[in-house]
């Protein structure tokens, strides 16, 4: 039998004379994670001892438990042998935070029983209060009907196949009016300008050279759909964009997978807790991209269980129904999967009351398939961005004009034709032909 260790979810005793103590792990591990294993007969230091265990012991220990614990837990208590020696296992569970043993509560810090102020104790009970009213189905009592816009409804309707009918109509249908009121998520989704009623309509993102110097910072207000593309969007913008040529074609090639950070954009806010005030945060490294939601796991959910199950449990019901009749959520519980399928090295991890998903950033090198590697650098090298611009139009277009290429990038026909030449200098490009009836080579 391999070494069990004490952690935030194992506490080990030496005896049940240390049954009371014991007690006292057991509450701060529900209040923590809900779950968790307790075993007499094991020092604190991984050193198995024993424990003499008859079934009048076996029945002491559940009865002191039951007696000492609120609310009840009902956990299971059996011997186990460990290297020939008899140990008693307890496994227990509860969901009805807070748990208090002896009439005090405690929570679990690494290895160590930490008694809760009242403050934290009243924070811990608002915050259950809290789980068991959702979010998104609640009223928002400032909300009226003018405070919601048609143009978004009706193009909400337009993807999911449906017809506008009244503003009214339409919003009952959907499901976003309760006992004739608007909820929170109707605001949220098609709101005019939803962070005048929530502050938790905001997107924060921002860019770092090291992970204390901040080099760009932007913030976005609006509705959930506008800021899933705007986290997009500040994406792609700062991470490297590599090509493929597909034909005569070109394929931008982002260095992490367009479909799995948007996954996770979605799930930011799909999934996030919106009793918070805190904002779906985008922080982008040298290495790495982090997408931030505020909330834990629900349900006693964890990291483990969301990445090897196909789970469906979600904390804000009406917005996913919305996002998934918007064609942006696919079957419940594959999203994780399909994010790990198309970046196999992204982390999911929970960080204080947040929930973070990160991918990892690759080298830009391996992002120019399809191109020549040497051809590639010098052209890296050499050229400036509207000249690359010049170069990209004219490999997917070889008879593209001048004024074409003007309208497109947004720069002058006497920039472009002096950039053209400054090319040709180069020995990038060469004009096949006459003006008229000729073409466009790029070397």
């Amino acid at each position: 039998m391999g070494e069990i260790t004490e952690s935030e979810q194992v506490e080990l005793k030496r005896s049940t004379a240390e049954l009371k103590e014991a007690i006292i792990s057991m509450v701060a591990i529900l209040n923590k994670h809900k779950k968790g294993t307790l075993y007499f007969g094991i020092t604190n230091n991984g050193v198995i001892v024993g424990q003499h265990a008859s079934e009048a012991t076996l029945r002491e220990i559940s009865q002191t438990i039951a007696n000492n614990i609120e609310p009840k837990v009902y956990p299971e208590v059996r011997t186990e042998t460990m290297n020939a020696k008899t140990c008693v296992k307890v496994t227990f569970e509860g969901h009805e935070q807070p748990y208090f043993a002896y009439g005090r509560a405690y929570m679990r810090v690494a290895d160590e029983d930490k008694r809760l102020s009242a403050k934290e104790l009243e924070n811990m009970i608002v915050k259950k209060n809290k789980d068991k009213i959702a979010w998104d189905t609640d009223i928002c009592k400032r909300a009226q009907l003018f405070d919601i816009d048609k143009k978004k409804i009706q193009h909400f309707l337009a993807i999911s196949g449906r017809q506008f009918d009244t503003l009214k109509n339409t919003l009952e249908k959907t499901g976003l009016v309760k006992e004739d009121k608007i909820t929170n998520a109707a605001i949220l989704l098609f709101g005019k300008r939803p962070t005048d009623l929530f502050l938790q309509a905001r997107l924060r993102c921002a860019v770092f050279s090291t992970p204390e110097t901040l080099i760009d910072m932007q913030d976005f207000e609006d509705d959930i759909f506008s800021l899933i593309d705007c986290a997009e969007k500040y994406i792609l913008k700062n991470i490297h964009i590599g090509m493929k040529l597909e034909g005569l074609r070109r394929v931008d090639v982002p260095e992490i997978n367009k479909e799995a950070f948007r996954e996770a954009i979605i799930n930011a806010f799909c999934h996030r807790d919106y009793w918070s005030l805190d904002s779906v945060d985008i922080a982008i490294f040298k290495n790495r991209v982090e997408i931030k939601s505020p909330g834990l796991l629900i349900s006693g959910l964890t990291i483990k269980d969301i990445q090897t199950k196909q789970v469906s449990e979600r904390r804000n019901e009406l917005i996913a129904k919305t996002l998934k009749e918007a064609d942006l959520v696919e079957s419940w519980g594959t999203g994780i999967r399909k994010m790990r399928t198309l970046e196999p090295k992204m982390r999911l991890e929970e960080v204080g009351s947040h929930f973070i998903t990160t991918f990892m950033r690759k080298e830009e090198e391996t992002l120019k398939e399809g191109i020549d590697e040497k051809v590639t650098e010098e052209v890296t090298e050499e050229v400036t961005e509207n000249q690359q611009k010049i170069l990209d139009h004219m490999r997917i277009n070889a008879v593209i004009t001048v004024k074409e290429i003007s309208v497109s990038i947004g720069v002058s026909e006497r920039k472009i034709k002096k950039n053209i030449a400054k090319l040709k200098t180069k020995g990038l490009l060469e004009r096949i032909g006459p003006d008229k009836g000729g073409h466009w080579k790029v070397k």
